[in-house]
């Protein structure tokens, strides 16, 4: 199984996964202060969207990194990695 090497991915991955976890907070602030309930769900909405983006980039890098095994560059692969973007 081939890991996460590239530091620019890694270093956007992490940045988005820290602007989850502070929607996440913030979810957790809207319960505590006993916020509406479409505001709560409203955020929640939004953290999940970011978290499937997050996937979204694992999984492009998961077939990058199958691609690249088989002669494919990463310029061959980017169209599909954006379509997988766009449309995630």
């Amino acid at each position: 199984m081939k890991h996460m090497r590239q530091k620019d991915h890694k270093e956007a991955l992490n940045l988005r996964l820290k602007r989850i976890e502070g929607q996440l907070r913030g979810v957790q602030r809207l319960v505590e202060e006993e916020a509406p309930c479409e505001s709560i769900a409203q955020q929640l909405s939004a953290s999940r969207h970011a978290l499937d983006k997050a996937y979204h980039t694992m999984v492009g890098c998961l077939i990058e990194s199958q691609l690249s095994g088989k002669g494919v560059t990463y310029t061959d692969a980017k169209p599909l990695l954006d379509m997988l973007a766009r449309y995630s």
